[in-house]
């Protein structure tokens, strides 16, 4: 069974029965809407929503700095080469797998 990540839940019938009660009793808590007792969504009141997109922005402002920061930049072109240099499977492995 999946892990509900809120205190609060209500079923997607409860739901559609009557949003505002929902919403009202929620006050500022997240709510976890559940379909066949699994999460199908969860509800965010605004400023928890706009909370987490600054959040997620700050992180990823200090991951493009940090990677900025951490020395000149390699071409994809020859990342990709490095890669299937050191990763890649030899050709007559790859041949006996298409034909098996």
């Amino acid at each position: 069974m999946e892990q509900v990540l809120a205190s609060r839940s209500v079923s997607i019938t409860e739901l559609k029965r009557s949003p505002s009660a929902v919403l009202a009793q929620a006050g500022s808590e997240p709510v976890a809407v559940l379909n066949h007792n699994r999460p199908a969504a969860y509800l965010l009141p605004p400023h928890v929503y706009e909370a987490m997109l600054d959040r997620l922005n700050a992180d990823l402002r200090h991951a493009i700095q940090e990677g900025i920061a951490s020395g000149p930049a390699i071409a994809a072109d020859d990342l990709f080469a490095e890669l299937n240099a050191r990763y890649a499977e030899p050709a007559t492995k790859r041949r006996r797998n298409r034909t098996a």
